[in-house]
């Protein structure tokens, strides 16, 4: 056969283009996580306790309704006034507790992106070196480990005095721990990546290697975590004021308002049933939320 008669024959028309494009990683995540109706249910459920969170000040009154005793009005049941009704100061109730909403959220995001720098340097750091680093590193935060969470950060406030930023650093401290073991262990199955070997056979120095290639893909647990950390964060804010180591009155906090209607539970029972279910109703849509983000950012998931 001809040599060029050969390769004429060879069909050199460019190939069709698939029909479907493939998908990116997000979309995939994005319509995995849709699946999970129980996850959209708290994803909308806590988007909605954000919204009412960041509009009340257009509503509400913070000197008026919130913290100024109307004694006349006290523990007065729902009126068309005071939908919930008012608590020993005469304080409306439902304005309350959307306030205190405000002040859960910004302690808990406080809380969160404190102890997720510390724990992303400590961790990251700890991972990446390894060696005697990684192990004298490791034994400190095991020492905070073998404090409880809780006992921990009653410690630091009681050291630190009763303030909103005490009480952030206190809690951060007790966080900062169990989000550095975790990203550690993020960093310590990444590092070896064929990525990361390219990325230092081309002269890429560590920290940009950390910052630029680890942490970006280390980001699913890193999340995951710290959505359900907020939850707990939440609930910890509220033991804390409600053993008068948090928030402190009159500022309405959800905690606070329990140890403030526990004295009238028998006799006024609703004085305790709005802020135990906005406390209820915040912490399971974080941990429903929290709960569909870790199944839609597994990889053993992917098809």
């Amino acid at each position: 056969m001809n040599k060029k008669a050969g390769c004429a024959s060879v069909d050199t028309a460019p190939k069709s283009k698939p029909k479907y494009k493939k998908k990116s990683q997000l979309v995939a995540i994005a319509l995995r996580f849709k699946k999970n109706k129980l996850a959209v249910f708290g994803l909308c459920l806590f988007v909605s306790l954000l919204l009412v969170s960041a509009a009340s000040p257009l509503f509400i009154d913070y000197d008026t309704d919130v913290i100024t005793q109307h004694i006349a009005q006290r523990l007065q049941g729902g009126t068309p006034e005071h939908i919930l009704g008012t608590d020993a100061y005469g304080r409306d109730i439902l304005a309350r507790v959307i306030w205190g909403s405000r002040i859960s959220m910004f302690v808990g995001v406080g809380v969160i992106a404190a102890a997720l720098s510390a724990g992303i340097i400590i961790g990251s750091t700890a991972g990446f070196f390894g060696g005697k680093l990684d192990n004298i590193i490791m034994r400190v935060m095991d020492v905070f480990l073998a404090i409880p969470n809780t006992l921990l950060a009653i410690s630091l406030v009681a050291a630190l005095g009763n303030s909103v930023t005490n009480l952030i650093i206190a809690l951060s401290i007790s966080l900062t721990p169990k989000m550095s073991r975790i990203i550690r262990s993020s960093v310590m199955s990444l590092k070896e990546q064929e990525f990361i070997e390219a990325a230092r056979a081309c002269g890429t120095g560590n920290v940009r290697i950390i910052l630029r290639h680890i942490i970006p893909n280390a980001m699913g647990p890193i999340i995951v975590e710290g959505t359900l950390t907020i939850a707990r964060t939440i609930i910890s804010i509220a033991s804390l004021s409600f053993i008068g180591l948090g928030i402190q009155p009159p500022a309405p906090e959800w905690g606070a308002m329990l140890s403030e209607a526990k004295k009238y539970m028998i006799s006024y029972p609703y004085l305790v049933y709005a802020p135990g279910i906005a406390i209820v109703l915040t912490v399971m849509s974080l941990t429903l939320l929290g709960d569909g983000l870790r199944d839609a950012l597994d990889p053993k998931l992917k098809n």
